[in-house]
């Protein structure tokens, strides 16, 4: 019986080498044939699922930020309804409801876009191609001539020409689009709207009333395609550098 399992001890010695040896080589094989696995926490992106601009920073020509091509606020949003009519038709409405129309607008021609609030945390050293405000006038009968849109760009701009060229393709597009007549009442809200001094230097903006509550109510109220169809149409002439005459901002 003891010489027996001495044999059999034997045997196991002598067989023990072999196979650590083939675990070995098959350890090496199987490593040599699957890819390495992805350590936990890490994943896979791939780049071409997200679309933005890339814009240059001034004080780094190789750092970037994404940015959408418009930023655009809708007055009064998150923050009151701004004027309110008898009838309990809302400013904020209108606005944000133009300012829905615009941004679907522009992404039929292929613009990225994104909505504001109107005292978005975004806003400061916001940057795009451009910013624009959409607010509407009151709803308060003030004399027959207070019907028509009002468009500004800051009161103290560091760049009056392209500033220029925004306020001279809206007004123009506008216009022509919504057949309202430009009203010249431009108010110290609107030259010193705090955007202008929120947003980074580099972004154009522009704020426009889009119409008065009161004598415009048709047209803004059932024609609002025909209003957001003006304020993109005057925006697509800024990105498209159409030929306009501008004339100097302040």
């Amino acid at each position: 019986m003891s010489q027996t399992h001495s044999s059999q001890s034997s045997k196991l010695l002598f067989h023990v080498p072999i196979i650590l040896i083939v675990a070995g080589l098959l350890a090496t094989l199987f490593t040599a044939w699957t890819e390495p696995l992805i350590p936990i926490g890490q994943s896979v992106i791939n780049p071409e699922q997200f679309a933005y601009t890339v814009i240059p920073t001034s004080e780094n020509q190789n750092s970037t930020i994404l940015s959408p091509d418009v930023g655009i606020v809708a007055g009064h949003y998150g923050n009151d309804s701004g004027a309110v009519c008898p009838d309990g038709l809302r400013e904020v409405d209108v606005n944000l409801n133009n300012a829905s129309l615009v941004q679907k607008m522009l992404a039929e021609k292929g613009i990225k876009s994104e909505i504001l609030q109107e005292f978005d945390p975004k806003l400061s050293g916001y940057r795009a191609s451009l910013l624009i405000s959409i607010h509407a006038d009151s709803c308060a009968f003030i004399n027959e001539e207070a019907s028509g849109y009002k468009v500004s760009a800051a009161l103290s701009n560091p760049q009056p020409d392209k500033s220029a060229r925004l306020i001279a393709c809206i007004r123009s597009h506008y216009a022509s689009t919504t057949g309202l007549r430009l009203h010249n009442s431009v108010t110290n809200d609107m030259t010193n709207y705090h955007a202008f001094n929120e947003i980074h230097p580099e972004t154009v903006a522009a704020i426009i009333e889009v119409g008065f509550l009161n004598l415009d109510r048709v047209i803004l109220t059932q024609k609002p395609e025909v209003i957001a169809a003006g304020i993109t149409n005057g925006i697509l002439c800024y990105l498209n550098n159409e030929d306009i005459v501008t004339t100097p901002t302040p």
